[in-house]
């Protein structure tokens, strides 16, 4: 059997920072502090719930990110 692999690490950041931020900012700083995939969304939509390591979603209002979580 092959062995399971060690998911990589989260990047150290809080995501509460992201909120009120710019989406264009918000998604520099945090390809900066080493997320590896950033998803912008508008509010509402409709997303799977599998959990990706090394992901920042932003719900994005206007240009304004209202909402952040990772996975």
């Amino acid at each position: 059997m092959a062995p399971i692999p060690n998911a990589p690490e989260q990047p150290d950041d809080s995501t509460e920072s992201y909120v009120g931020l710019d989406a264009h900012d918000a998604e520099r700083r945090a390809r900066a502090h080493g997320w590896t995939t950033v998803r912008s969304l508008p509010p509402g939509t409709i997303i799977t719930l599998e959990f990706v390591a090394g992901r920042i979603n932003f719900e994005v209002d206007g240009d304004t990110v209202r909402r952040c979580w990772t996975g």
